[in-house]
C-alpha cells in the first residue's frame, strides 16, 4: 500500500500487508529497513538474495525457510492513496515486482484497510460468503472491491434490521449509565457530517451514502479533495488533526452546533468522533470549540455492546474464552478503570504502536484494541466465530456477534469499519453522544515533549511506564507525581527523533499541566536536555 497515511501531501511511503491480510511483522522489519536504504542496485539484489529469497533465510514470522517458492503461483496486490506522487511510485512498485517474476494486481485508489481485507480474502475465499472472484488470465485468483462492502455492509445492514434484543436493566448495568432512554431525545441523529481529510476515504465512502440512507442515516460528506480542496490532504483536516489540535477541520464552519461528526485520516485507517460547542455533547477533552470522541471512547462503546450480547449467552458456549481490551499507556486512565471497575473486563498494557496492540489482541479469543488516534478493531478468535456459528441458529446474541465479526475489519483498523461500528450501536441503544460520554469522564491531561542529546539514554520498561535509565530517575518521578491526587506521568523516548514524550494527567487540567511540567523538568535535567528548560 503506497500511502503516508495521515502524514503530509507532499510525504509518501509504503504499508507492507501480510498473506493473512495483518501488518509486516516484527520480525522483517531489520531487512525492510535494510531495502529502504539500499542506494544501488547492486545492494538491493544482494539482500533480496542473502536475507529474502536464500533456502536458509529467516522468514517474516521468525520461521526459517525450507522450501523454493515457485513464484509463477504468487500474485502481490498494490493500492495507494490520492497523492501526487503515488503514479511514479505505483509504477516503481509494480516494476519491482515483476522483476521478481511474480504477478501484480492493481487495485487501484484505495483504502489501507480495504487493501488488507482483499489480501485476507484473496487467501481466504471461504471468509466471504459474497466474494465472487475471477480468475485473471496468469497468476492467483483476485478478489474485487465489491467484496468488502458486500461483507461489511451487509453485515451492518442486517444487524441494523434485526430488532434490539438487550434487556434495558442489562445494558444499564453494563453501561453504568443513568439513562438508556429510547426517546426522541436520546435517539441518535439522522445526519453525520464526515470529515474525509481530501483523501481517498472520500470516494471509498461515498458507496455507503445510498446503502444508509435505506435505514435513515445521512452520510454529509465533508473535505472530499475536490474542487477547491484538491491537494490539501490531510490539511487542517482529518483524524490526526482533529485528535490533536482538538479543533473542528476545514470545511465545518457551518456545521450546527451539538451535530453528529467524525474524522477519518488519509487513508482512512484512524477514526474519531466530534460535535462543535454549544450544547450538552462535550466529549473527552472537548475543547471550547468542539467536543472529542477519540479511539479511547470508541473502545468502550465497542466493549459495552460485545459485553451486553455476550451476557446473553449460555455459560457454556464461553467456556474457556478468553476476552482482552488492550491500551497502551496513553490511555485515559478513566478508560483502564471503567473496563476494569464497571465492565470487569481484564485489560492488557502495551508499548505504544498498533502493531503492539494488534499481537496483543490475537492472543485473545476477542480482543478489543483503540489506540487515542483512533487506529484500531476488534478481532475474533477463530475458535469463537466456529462456537458462535454453530450457536447462531438457537442463540440471536450468537448470531448478532458472529455478524458483527464480519462488520468489523479483521485485518487491521478501518475507519469505514469503525464508522458503521458506532453508528449501529449507539442507534441500537438509542443513545445520543451525551450519554455516550457519560459512560466515564476522562482525567485531564498534557502531553509534553522535549529535546534531549540522545534519546537513547533513555530506556523503559513495563510498556513504557517505567524508566530504567538514567538511574534515578523514575524515583524521581513516583517523588512528583505522590503529591498530585489521581495523578500518573510516564516519560518514554521518541520513536522517531531525538526526543522524550512526557504524559501526565490528573483530576484538574491545572494539576494535570503542573504535573506535566515538573515531569519535564526533571528528565531534562537527567537525562541531557538541549535547549530551553521546560
Amino acid at each position: 500500500m503506497i500511502t503516508a497515511s495521515h502524514n503530509p501531501v507532499e510525504d509518501n511511503g509504503v504499508k507492507m500487508v501480510e498473506p493473512d491480510g495483518g501488518m509486516l511483522p516484527q520480525a522483517f522489519e531489520p531487512i525492510a529497513t535494510e531495502l529502504a536504504n539500499c542506494t544501488l542496485d547492486a545492494e538491493v539484489a544482494s539482500v533480496l538474495r542473502d536475507r529474502v529469497m536464500a533456502a536458509n533465510a529467516v522468514s517474516a514470522h521468525g520461521a526459517h525457510t525450507t522450501a523454493p517458492v515457485d513464484r509463477s503461483a504468487l500474485t502481490v496486490l498494490v493500492g495507494h492513496d490520492t497523492r501526487p506522487s503515488a503514479p511514479a511510485l505505483v509504477a516503481a512498485a509494480l516494476a519491482g515486482v515483476r522483476a521478481l517474476g511474480v504477478h501484480t494486481h492493481l487495485c487501484g485508489c484505495v483504502t489501507t484497510p480495504q487493501l488488507h481485507f482483499l489480501v485476507h480474502l484473496a487467501n481466504n475465499p471461504r471468509s466471504s460468503s459474497t466474494a465472487t472472484a475471477t480468475a485473471p488470465a496468469t497468476g492467483p485468483v483476485t478478489p474485487p472491491l465489491q467484496a468488502y462492502y458486500d461483507t461489511i455492509v451487509g453485515a451492518f445492514l442486517t444487524l441494523m434490521q434485526q430488532q434490539p434484543q438487550l434487556q434495558q436493566a442489562g445494558s444499564s448495568a453494563a453501561s453504568g449509565s443513568s439513562s438508556s432512554s429510547s426517546s426522541s431525545t436520546a435517539a441518535a441523529a439522522d445526519v453525520v457530517y464526515v470529515d474525509c481529510a481530501n483523501g481517498v476515504g472520500a470516494a471509498q465512502l461515498q458507496p455507503l451514502v445510498p446503502a444508509l440512507a435505506g435505514v435513515g442515516i445521512t452520510l454529509a460528506l465533508r473535505n472530499t479533495g475536490s474542487g477547491a480542496a484538491a491537494g490539501l490532504l490531510n490539511s487542517k483536516c482529518g483524524a490526526d488533526y482533529v485528535q490533536k489540535e482538538r479543533l473542528p477541520p476545514s470545511d465545518f464552519a457551518d456545521v450546527p452546533a451539538g451535530a453528529r461528526c467524525c474524522s477519518v485520516d488519509g487513508d482512512a485507517d484512524r477514526l474519531v468522533y466530534f460535535s462543535p460547542a454549544g450544547s450538552s455533547t462535550s466529549g473527552s477533552s472537548g475543547s471550547s470549540s468542539m467536543g472529542l470522541w477519540d479511539g479511547d471512547k470508541v473502545a468502550m462503546l465497542a466493549a459495552v455492546f460485545i459485553r451486553d450480547l455476550m451476557s446473553k449467552l449460555p455459560a457454556e458456549l464461553l467456556e474457556g474464552v478468553q476476552v482482552c481490551c488492550v491500551q497502551t499507556a496513553y490511555a485515559n486512565g478513566a478508560s483502564t478503570a471503567y473496563l476494569r471497575d464497571v465492565l470487569k473486563l481484564p485489560v492488557v498494557c502495551t508499548p505504544t504502536g498498533v502493531k503492539y496492540l494488534h499481537e496483543a489482541a490475537h492472543g485473545a479469543d476477542l480482543g478489543v484494541y483503540f489506540e487515542s488516534n483512533g487506529h484500531g478493531t476488534v478481532l475474533f478468535s477463530t475458535k469463537l466465530r466456529e462456537r458462535l456459528t454453530a450457536a447462531a441458529g438457537s442463540h440471536p446474541a450468537a448470531a448478532e456477534l458472529l455478524l458483527l465479526s464480519r462488520l468489523i475489519n479483521q485485518t487491521v483498523g478501518d475507519a469505514i469499519s469503525g464508522l458503521l461500528l458506532v453508528e449501529l450501536i449507539l442507534r441500537r441503544k438509542g443513545w445520543s453522544l451525551a450519554q455516550w460520554q457519560a459512560l466515564y469522564m476522562d482525567l485531564p491531561s498534557r502531553q509534553l515533549k522535549l529535546k534531549v542529546a540522545d534519546r537513547g539514554s533513555i530506556t523503559t520498561a513495563d510498556a513504557e511506564r517505567v524508566c530504567v535509565t538514567p538511574a534515578g530517575l523514575q524515583e524521581a518521578i513516583n517523588a512528583i507525581v505522590a503529591k498530585v491526587p489521581q495523578g500518573r506521568a510516564f516519560a518514554r523516548p521518541s520513536g522517531t527523533e531525538d526526543a522524550v514524550r512526557v504524559y501526565a494527567e490528573a483530576t484538574t487540567q491545572e494539576a494535570a499541566d503542573g504535573l506535566a511540567r515538573e515531569v519535564a523538568r526533571v528528565v531534562y535535567d537527567m537525562a541531557g536536555g538541549v535547549g530551553p528548560r521546560p
